[in-house]
């Protein structure tokens, strides 16, 4: 599934890395095509970003972690079907905190910046997002990154309580809450690789 692999890692590794991403995840749906877009589209919009390509591909690689706090979460409350109280809202918005305690603390660079997206892919660009309200730049480049691709990939997947919309639909909902939920300038590099975009969610089903 992975086709380019760092110098300093081993394909074991990195083995490891989806298999962690879909054990948290499992609970949910079968999430392994999910965690493949979202690398693939990291990487995307950190190439068109001019990120060095080296750290572009762990960046890309430890996106595919930015939901491993759902281990955390019941499994009736992630298959609700309707709208969470404010205590469920809690223990739902608690797996960034969550994924980045698991992950925080190693000394491998992928893991450390697994634990940064992990506590800031769902901060947005406005200040309305969680768990710590970060706004604009104060939300690290790595979150940032993650967050367009994981609305992206969420807007156009079926879930059992919602249906999926075009990707098309998508991209203007995304350049819609351009400077409001996202960075203007990663909406503007999604935009630029649409056409990848697409490619990737129609070779990639779900």
């Amino acid at each position: 599934m992975l086709d380019y692999y760092p110098k300093n890692r081993t394909k074991e590794q990195l083995d490891l890395i989806v298999r962690l991403a879909y054990m948290a995840e499992i609970k949910e749906w079968d999430c392994r095509p999910h965690i493949e877009r979202i690398r693939r589209y990291c990487h995307l919009i950190g190439s068109e970003i001019g990120i060095e390509e080296q750290h572009n591909e762990m960046i890309a690689i430890a996106c595919q972690l930015h939901d491993i706090g759902k281990i955390m979460i019941p499994e009736d409350l992630l298959h609700k079907d309707g709208k969470y109280d404010n205590h469920e809202r809690e223990l739902i918005e608690r797996h960034t905190i969550d994924g980045a305690k698991i992950l925080e603390g190693s000394p491998a660079p992928l893991l450390q910046v697994a634990a940064s997206i992990a506590l800031t892919h769902q901060e947005r660009w406005d200040g309305s997002g969680y768990p710590n309200h970060l706004k604009g730049d104060e939300i690290p480049l790595v979150g940032r990154i993650c967050a367009i691709a994981d609305v992206f990939d969420a807007l156009t997947t079926r879930r059992a309580y919602k249906p999926t919309i075009a990707t098309e639909e998508a991209l203007q909902l995304i350049i819609e809450s351009s400077n409001i939920l996202f960075d203007p300038s990663l909406v503007q590099a999604f935009k630029r690789q649409f056409d990848e975009i697409k490619k990737i969610r129609m070779a990639i089903g779900d």
